[in-house]
């Protein structure tokens, strides 16, 4: 028979139970709040996750499609120099062995590229432009035969082309600020070229309504790239995968 006593410290020791097992039960339910604020917290950044990486995706496709656009109208404008060339070589197959009217069509031709020259990337200019003048005033003056014009001049339409596929380190005088400063600079083709001063500015010819123009880069992540554009240069790497500022330019581009 349990006595009165014994049936108090029953109830006292189920108090203390019960007790235990509400403070278990509001830590757990605290808990399982917790998990359940953080998984909803886990899911709203998935989201938005999700709509940055579909944002990125947008505009990474928009890039690519002006990218391609911009590569179509350069290939366009070397189909055109092309074209050019193939009206020359033409002119001159008609000609035949006669080197009567041999001299008017250097001349033309000589005209032609200068202005091409003077029209696409500055690359070199001065110098293209200089031995392109060198050649008229020695044909002019009787200095060389017209033949030998003709290989000259034809020998320069031939770099010109080859610049369009080259990739390589150089050093060219640029100007910035107003200044001309001494450079590397690093081509890609006919569409790119950067700069590397020996004060370590970085950057990168720009393509204006008013012509090309030699920026200065601020953008860590361009400086980052540059520099690493003229570290493959450096070792030879002249192929692979390269993340570079977009500088399309596009000889004729408004």
């Amino acid at each position: 028979m349990i006595t009165k006593s014994t049936r108090a410290v029953l109830i006292m020791l189920a108090g203390i139970l019960l007790s235990t097992n509400l403070k278990a039960d509001d830590a757990m339910v605290k808990s399982i709040m917790e998990l359940r604020s953080e998984v909803e917290s886990l899911y709203t950044q998935i989201d938005n996750n999700k709509d940055a990486y579909k944002t990125q995706m947008k505009s990474y496709a928009l890039q690519i499609s002006d990218n391609e656009a911009q590569i179509n109208r350069q290939e366009t404008s070397l189909k055109l120099t092309q074209q050019s060339i193939e009206k020359l070589e033409k002119k001159l197959q008609e000609l035949g062995s006669s080197t009567e009217d041999l001299k008017p069509i250097v001349l033309e031709a000589i005209d032609a590229l200068e202005k091409e020259i003077r029209s696409g990337i500055p690359f070199k200019i001065e110098e293209r432009l200089a031995s392109l003048a060198q050649i008229r005033s020695d044909l002019k003056s009787g200095e060389i035969t017209q033949e030998k014009a003709l290989a000259l001049t034809w020998a320069a339409y031939d770099d010109t082309l080859r610049m369009t596929k080259e990739i390589g380190e150089f050093k060219q005088e640029i100007t910035l600020e107003g200044k001309a400063v001494m450079a590397k600079v690093a081509k890609i083709g006919s569409v790119m070229i950067f700069f590397a001063t020996p004060d370590n500015r970085l950057g990168y010819v720009k393509q204006t309504p008013k012509g090309y123009e030699y920026v200065v880069t601020e953008d860590e992540i361009e400086k980052a790239q540059i520099l690493g554009l003229f570290d493959s240069l450096q070792k030879q790497i002249r192929t692979g995968y390269f993340t570079l500022p977009n500088t399309l330019l596009l000889k004729g581009a408004k």
